[in-house]
């Protein structure tokens, strides 16, 4: 057995051995044997801290790492800062940085060696009482030395808390709780009236803000009697007034959705949309002033040709703006006018009700000539059976009326 041993030795040629303590802080059994040849190689050759050339494999018919084994091995010293390199052709160079690798050593080392070494068990002299909680609460002092030593795992600490004051209420710049209110209240018309989803969320948030010591522009708006948010309204070039573009230009981006087959009332809502945005607007309307360029510049030129009435786009003609007054007193002139009336009293109402009722119930005359048909018989005798309130009954195949009077 001994001789089998001897002669497969000879033939696996030199052992390389690894230390499993060395495996723990370097990242794995390949970094320890990586790590070990390095400083082999090192002392071997340069001897000092200059940069150390080898070849890949080279190393791996010195220590048996392939080249997967060694990329790994390499990144878990790299990530511990243990070794710098570089690459020069197909050679790699390494230069060892053994100050980190002494403060990682002397870390482990403290970490798995001092509760036996460091901390002998003291002799403490006291009564038997005493006996049983002194040895305790020693070991508990030695453990939280050991947690609180170990630079990998460092205490949590807990957070401090602050304390919130009772009957907390928001400090501002108004003078009264009166005052605070009517802002409340002024916000709160604001915001229903531009249509948030949450007005009450953003009014919290206004005001949060203002007690934070943020300058808002609504409260300097409240306290000078001016409506909400009208000096934050900007002018864009392509407006005549804030939020009211240019008609022709408005008009010649309804246009647009028309002509892609959009409904008016669609094609008015997505123009007026986009003319909101000012990133949007400004580039339409740089685009638009090109338009106009050029339509201004065939006009001239139609006109030295004798034109008298150049052709311009529809929407650069003036058009009257479209109102409610304006649509009801067209449709005044169609529809009759009891269409365009206000809502109907009550009373009204009930009148109007009985007389469509009065008028849906069928004369004696033509229920008798549809009974009399071969095809109305059965359905006029289902139609007074479902409609006992017409007083009407069948006797003798005869329709006749059972309150005359």
């Amino acid at each position: 057995m001994s001789s089998y041993f001897d002669e497969l030795s000879r033939n696996l040629g030199e052992t390389a051995i690894y230390y499993p303590k060395l495996a723990k802080i370097a990242g794995g059994v390949t970094a320890a044997i990586f790590w070990i040849h390095l400083c082999q190689r090192q002392e071997e050759t340069a001897g000092g801290n200059d940069w150390l050339t080898l070849m890949p494999k080279e190393i791996e018919a010195e220590t048996g790492l392939c080249l997967p084994e060694q990329e790994l091995a390499r990144q878990q010293l790299r990530n511990r800062g243990w070794i710098r390199e570089r690459s020069r052709e197909a050679a790699l160079e390494f230069s060892l940085d053994r100050d980190r690798f002494q403060k990682s050593w002397d870390a482990f080392t403290r970490l798995v060696f001092s509760p036996n070494q460091t901390h002998p068990n003291p002799t403490v002299t006291s009564s038997p009482s005493e006996k049983s909680v002194r040895p305790e609460s020693l070991n508990n002092s030695r453990d939280r030395e050991n947690i609180g030593s170990d630079p990998f795992f460092p205490i949590q600490r807990q957070q401090k808390t602050t304390s919130v004051t009772p009957h907390y209420q928001f400090q501002g710049p108004w003078d009264s709780p009166e005052q605070f209110q009517q802002f409340q209240k002024a916000l709160l018309d604001y915001a229903a009236n531009q249509g948030f989803s949450n007005p009450g969320g953003w009014v919290f948030r206004i005001i949060d803000s203002i007690t934070k010591g943020i300058i808002s522009p609504y409260w300097d708006e409240f306290i000078s009697g001016v409506p909400l948010g009208e000096t934050q309204k900007v002018q864009q070039e392509w407006e005549v007034e804030p939020g009211v573009p240019y008609p022709a230009f408005e008009e010649e981006r309804i246009q647009y959705y028309i002509h892609k087959g959009e409904p008016l009332e669609v094609a008015v809502a997505k123009a007026r949309s986009e003319l909101r945005n000012p990133t949007r607007g400004k580039d339409l309307w740089d685009g638009f002033l090109r338009k106009c360029d050029r339509v201004a510049d065939e006009a001239l030129r139609a006109k030295k040709l004798g034109v008298k009435s150049p052709y311009l786009p529809p929407s650069f003609s003036e058009k009257p703006p479209v109102t409610k007054a304006s649509v009801i007193e067209k449709l005044s002139a169609v529809v009759p006018p009891k269409a365009l009336e206000s809502t109907p009293s009550e009373g009204e109402k009930e009148n109007r009700k009985n007389g469509e009722i009065e008028a849906a119930i069928p004369s004696l005359e033509v229920l008798q000539k549809l009974y009399n048909s071969p095809l109305g018989k059965r359905l006029v005798e289902r139609q007074i059976e479902e409609h006992p309130e017409w007083g009407y009954s069948i006797v003798r195949d005869r329709v006749i009326d059972l309150y005359p009077f």
